[in-house]
């Protein structure tokens, strides 16, 4: 199990200015608490990164949250009748009112109809019917490893970047290009820094 005294000492004092607010701490703890249970048998840089990503896209809060923007933006950015119709088919927005409707919510901004509902299933609660479910804490936690992981956002996935042999060796340890599993190339020195932060925050006890 991780050492969570380990964790938390050493991402408040590397992370967090040496300062966690309890919507922090639980924020962390909701996103921990998934990986032991769902993927601890996964690579430990995989968690890194996930969480070194949720700390860039919740802008240091560790809580699910909205795109910014606003109806009349997502509108234009998603909706079949908006600025962008090919994005919004390759999305699956294919009713007026779906860019608003599903508009990016989480640890890692789920967005899109055909999105909504893939994870409905991979978090047994219908998203698609109360899009506003992606922002529970324990369903964008397993929203964001299952869907780094299996490539859902971008079609880039952990796999590609970091990688093992059966033997334990490193075959792919590449922390800056892991940022095209959700935004291409966008912040990813930083996001790199903030994943390593939080690889060398990851202890275990016996």
């Amino acid at each position: 199990m991780i050492n969570r005294t380990f964790f938390f000492d050493h991402a408040r004092s590397q992370l967090f200015s040496g300062k966690l607010k309890p919507s922090q701490v639980n924020g962390l703890t909701t996103i921990l608490d998934c990986w032991e249970r769902d993927f601890r048998q996964l690579d430990d840089r995989w968690l890194a990164y996930a969480l070194g990503t949720a700390h860039h896209e919740t802008a240091f809060t560790m809580q699910p949250i909205h795109e910014y923007g606003g109806n009349k933006y997502f509108f234009r950015m998603y909706d079949k009748d908006g600025d962008r119709p090919s994005v919004a088919k390759r999305l699956g927005n294919t009713q007026s009112g779906d860019g608003v409707s599903f508009h990016g919510r989480g640890y890692v901004q789920l967005t899109g109809r055909r999105n909504y509902h893939a994870m409905s299933t991979v978090v047994g609660d219908d998203l698609v019917a109360d899009p506003d479910k992606a922002l529970r804490a324990d369903y964008a936690a397993k929203i964001m490893f299952v869907g780094m992981r299996d490539g859902i956002f971008t079609s880039r996935r952990f796999a590609d970047y970091f990688s093992k042999a059966a033997d334990g060796s490193v075959l792919k340890d590449n922390w800056l290009g892991a940022r095209a599993i959700i935004n291409g190339i966008d912040q990813k020195d930083a996001i790199a820094q903030y994943a390593r932060r939080y690889y060398a925050s990851i202890g275990y006890t016996n």
